[in-house]
């Protein structure tokens, strides 16, 4: 890294100051000519289907550039020396900028092929560049250009970095742009991508990965990042089935809401599996035993088991459908056959219905035509209607309610559905106590949601994705693991978690049956150990309890050497020492989260009213100073954590030791453990 002399500084930070109010002008007309499209739209001449979709098209591009974020346009600059762009220099943004659609671009889109030097390139393998130049800007910046405040030029051509360093720490600008404090929503990480985390991001899609990744690695970013990068590369693709991101809670998807936005993307969904899988809503509950006894994946086959159990070769009859003095008929014999070849093919409930009535009509036809030759299209669709009675009879109509419902209710019904499978006991547990009079008043368990929707997912397919990002993965259970795959039938899966952060009674210990369950059973499962974001002393504590957990994953490292831990002995007094502790921490720059067992919170609040700290809930990222219960911390990072009592937090739950090992792991800048009992660590 060059210590480039002041005055040809001065001079090159003009020039690029100048080259970025280029860059806004060039945008703004960029975001006039999207508007401008549709008008023109709006009058061309052509099938109301055509001018619909193209409409829905231009506005859509319309309304993207519109509600870009406000920001700095550029972040770095690479000038190459050799290789198919030697000569030339590229700007290296978030979206691509020109002047005009033909024109050279005045900044590259940080997905496209050239600009993946950026992340890539080094002294030893410099990829044809002679000059990675990163941009710093002031904090907060909305694009300014007076807000361009420094640069540092990377000489990689001559085959080594002049600063004799490499790896995140070759750029001051780039570790200040990591360490920079985290208040409100999660920010996007374009401009500090990391080599292994861009191999991440640039993956096939027709590949699912799945990331093991240790706390501060950047795993959520690198989904989302890579999410960004699948809909830049393959639009169409993507479009067609769409693209869902799954989080834990609305906390989470709040604090990472505006990340695809800023990178230019919008229209992608973004929920929690509850909210997709939500037919009804929870006004039930499961005691603990049974919720898990709901997600383990003998279900899946208990429910087939109870779904199935109502198509009846058995009470195939025959069938005769009168037309004028003759009847059409079809012997038992082979109706019950026609039941028994659909039943072994196993399709979807309603699609084999379909096929057995399908089957029956074409058994007809044929009689038809060797009577009276090829009958017309509409008495095929006569007999179609006429046989569905009979097909009700073998092949019932039913709805996903009706099924669970039934198995809940009914202890012969679930005896032979959990033949072999689940013992009295368990078959016991998962009866209701008071079943009700029909599906239609139950009061459902957010457990059943899992339940009914493996049914309606036997019955009918649900439309899948184009690809599914799903974050924090290890707390899904099998069942849970079976929804999700069926929404990712026909397309590709990002799979990021990490096993000493799981916290449900269901949690995986291992990637590989987790995957399995989601149909992916030969994804590659990639580790990243290396953290940006907590100090390295976070970490070593954070590792002791690593230890303790059940689970094979490598220790993390961190490249952050700043950053500071203290451990406050509370004595008698832990609410004091609390109120103490985010006092201090308010005299340093950055959020403040203060993390407590959710028994605890309610005191810790009052605690903090009444010595005048103003506090607010997890779902403020504005907030100064936030108190979050530790069953809602999961990825969220706070610059600066006061963890209340680490012994309250182990005990609350049965793996509470993983959740305390989440808890210590949210700090980005200092970690303050303030403890009245031993710690657990």
């Amino acid at each position: 890294m060059t210590a480039p002399d002041p005055t040809p500084l001065t001079h090159a930070l003009h020039l690029e100051r100048t080259h970025h109010d280029t860059c806004r002008a060039a945008l703004a007309a960029m975001v006039d000519g999207a508007q401008e499209q549709v008008v023109v739209g709006e009058d061309v001449s052509a099938s109301g289907a055509d001018a619909e979709v193209l409409g829905y098209q231009l506005r859509s591009k319309a309304k993207e550039m519109r509600e870009l974020p406000e920001g700095p346009l550029f972040f770095g600059r690479l000038d190459f020396d050799g290789g198919e762009h030697a000569g030339q220099s590229y700007h290296v943004g978030r979206l691509r900028i020109s002047e005009h659609p033909a024109a050279p671009p005045l900044v590259v889109d940080w997905r496209a092929p050239v600009s993946r030097a950026f992340y890539q390139a080094s002294a030893h393998a410099p990829q044809g560049v002679a000059v990675r130049r990163r941009f710093g800007w002031a904090p907060g910046s909305r694009g300014a250009s007076d807000d361009l405040t420094s640069l540092e030029d990377e000489h990689l051509s001559g085959g080594e970095d002049r600063a004799g360093r490499s790896g995140v720490r070759a750029s001051d600008i780039l570790v200040r742009e990591i360490e920079r404090p985290r208040v409100g929503p999660m920010r996007d990480i374009a401009a500090t991508i990391q080599p292994e985390q861009d191999d991440l991001v640039r993956g096939d899609l027709g590949v699912s990965v799945c990331v093991q990744g240790a706390p501060g690695t950047g795993k959520t970013a690198v989904g989302l990042h890579r999410a960004a990068y699948l809909l830049y590369t393959h639009p169409q693709r993507i479009q067609r089935g769409g693209m869902l991101i799954l989080g834990p809670n609305r906390t989470f998807l709040s604090y990472i809401s505006q990340v695809l936005p800023a990178l230019g993307e919008t229209g992608v969904r973004q929920s929690t599996l509850s909210e997709e899988i939500g037919r009804h809503p929870v006004t039930g509950r499961d005691e603990p035993p049974t919720a898990v006894l709901k997600h383990d994946v003998r279900m899946a086959e208990v429910l087939r088991r109870a779904l199935y159990a109502r198509v009846s070769a058995e009470k195939a009859e025959e069938i005769a459908i009168p037309e004028g003095a003759y009847r059409w008929r079809v012997p038992s014999q082979e109706f019950a056959r026609i039941v028994d070849g659909v039943r072994r093919e196993e399709p979807p409930y309603a699609v084999g219905r379909e096929r057995v009535r399908t089957r029956v009509v074409a058994y007809i036809q044929a009689l038809a035509e060797r009577r009276a030759g090829p009958p017309p299209y509409a008495w095929v669709r006569r007999m179609g209607t006429a046989v569905r009675p009979y097909v009700d009879v073998v092949w019932p109509r039913v709805r996903a309610e009706e099924v669970v419902a039934e198995l809940l209710a009914d202890a012969g019904v679930l005896e032979a559905a959990g033949d072999g499978l689940l013992d009295a006991d368990e078959q016991k547990a998962l009866l209701w106590d008071r079943p009700p009079r029909s599906w239609k008043s139950a009061r459902w368990s957010a457990a059943d949601l899992v339940l009914l929707d493996e049914v309606g997912g036997l019955i009918e397919h649900p439309e899948g994705y184009g690809h599914v990002v799903v974050d924090e993965a290890q707390d899904l259970s099998p069942m849970e693991c079976r929804a999700i795959a069926r929404r990712a039938s026909f397309g590709s899966l990002t799979v990021l978690g990490d096993l000493a952060q799981g916290t449900t009674p269901w949690a995986a210990r291992t990637w590989g049956g987790l995957l399995t369950h989601l149909g992916r059973p030969d994804a590659a499962v990639v580790p990243l150990t290396t953290g940006f974001r907590v100090p390295e002393a976070v970490v070593g504590l954070a590792n002791r309890l690593l230890r303790r957990l059940d689970v094979d994953v490598p220790e993390a490292r961190s490249l952050r050497g700043d950053g500071e831990l203290r451990v406050r002995e509370a004595g008698d007094d832990l609410l004091g020492a609390v109120v103490d502790a985010v006092r201090d921490a308010l005299g340093r720059e950055g959020s403040v989260g203060v993390i407590a067992a959710d028994a605890d919170l309610p005191r810790v609040r009052t605690a903090l009213d009444a010595a005048g700290v103003p506090v607010a809930g997890p779902d403020d990222l504005t907030a100064r100073v936030t108190l979050v219960p530790a069953s809602l911390v999961k990825g969220l990072e706070y610059d600066h954590v006061v963890a209340v009592e680490p012994a309250a937090i182990a005990e609350a739950e049965e793996r509470g030791l993983h959740r305390l090992y989440v808890v210590l792991t949210r700090a980005v800048s200092g970690l303050e453990v303030v403890h009245g009992r031993p710690l657990p660590f």
